[in-house]
């Protein structure tokens, strides 16, 4: 800690317009050193007198002066900065990760940056290459991962990113042997396959993504498992993507195709339940008593429609917190992530 500064140090004239304070302007606006300066609002480990801490920060917001992280980065190897992707924060299942990141860079003083993949493998390459050069602290791949070469070549950008010094966590196993965080997708949709079953459901259409996507084939093929296991059977999969209106295009065929009453309908995620419902009710049918509905996260919006859906609670706030304490612990072990199986009105159980 230095000392030697003085309150009485003559204080440089302020950046004029037009230039930004630098660094140097801030410790002659402070009466202290370069280094003391750039201990405070570098974020370097070695302690500083209070006093001078204060002087300091004062002194940058009077001038209004901005770390350069760029320059942080390169002096640090890497910058404070959490980079999320994403497939699309339109949907809520990322959102609410996403607050959960968030929170956690916030506890730490870290800034969340946010890139969309939009499901495209190839984005999510370029997206990861680019962000090398940016030296983020830390990398979370939250988005959808899908088998094939385009799994290669993601494995492969992370592993480069993680020579320069970044921490990465991807969502599922078999990143690049970096952390990752588990959703347990398959035993989450078991357990809502067998409670389906138990309520008395024997057919079920499912709706899905596009064959490869993980999350999706867990998600089908836990559920087949569990509600055959009771005694039912899925007698048609229909496949889509994880929007709104793929959900309702799906079921929109499936009804055109014929949909027995009593029919149980599981959606991969919520988001795509719920557009199944509005084809339900566009078609002059009953979500519920006629033909029922289930999906998996248990996003808010799943308990205001109406009827309310029946689902797969997944705690994705907290799922996003431990994808960020993945990136700054260096002892992290993913605590247990409980999934609980949620009925309502979308799926009663069937009358006896």
């Amino acid at each position: 800690m230095s000392t030697s500064e003085s309150p009485s140090r003559p204080r440089a004239p302020r950046a004029g317009r037009g230039s930004a304070p630098t660094l140097h302007d801030v410790a002659r606006e402070a009466g202290v050193s370069l280094a003391t300066a750039s201990r405070v609002l570098n974020g370097s480990e070695r302690k500083v007198a209070e006093s001078f801490r204060e002087r300091v920060e004062r002194a940058a917001a009077e001038l209004g002066y901005t770390a350069n992280v760029s320059a942080q980065a390169t002096a640090r190897g890497t910058s404070p900065v959490i980079a999320l992707l994403v497939a699309d924060i339109a949907d809520p299942y990322f959102g609410l990760i996403a607050s959960g990141v968030a929170r956690g860079a916030d506890e730490q003083g870290l800034v969340v940056t946010i890139a969309i993949t939009e499901r495209d493998p190839a984005r999510e390459v370029r997206i990861i290459r680019a962000l090398r050069g940016q030296r983020p602290q830390g990398l979370i791949l939250a988005a959808s991962r899908t088998a094939g070469p385009e799994r290669t070549e993601t494995a492969r950008e992370l592993a480069d990113f993680s020579t320069l010094g970044g921490r990465v966590v991807t969502f599922g196993a078999g990143g690049s042997g970096d952390r990752h965080v588990e959703i347990d997708n398959r035993a989450g949709a078991e357990a809502l396959g067998r409670r389906m079953a138990e309520l008395g459901y024997r057919s079920a259409i499912a709706i899905g993504a596009a064959e490869g996507v993980l999350t999706s084939d867990e998600r089908l093929d836990g559920f087949r498992t569990g509600f055959e296991a009771g005694g039912g059977a899925v007698d048609r999969v229909l496949r889509g993507d994880f929007r709104r209106e793929s959900g309702a295009e799906a079921m929109t065929t499936a009804l055109a195709e014929g949909v027995a009453a009593g029919t149980l309908v599981f959606a991969m995620s919520d988001v795509v339940a719920i557009g199944a419902m509005a084809a339900i009710r566009d078609g002059g049918r009953a979500v519920g008593a006629d033909i029922a509905v289930c999906g998996f996260d248990d996003v808010p919006s799943s308990s205001d429609v109406s009827p309310a859906l029946t689902t797969v609670r997944v705690p994705l706030s907290d799922v996003g917190f431990q994808a960020f304490r993945a990136t700054v612990d260096a002892d992290w072990t993913q605590p247990a992530l409980p999934l609980e199986v949620v009925v309502r009105e979308s799926a009663p159980g069937v009358a006896a």
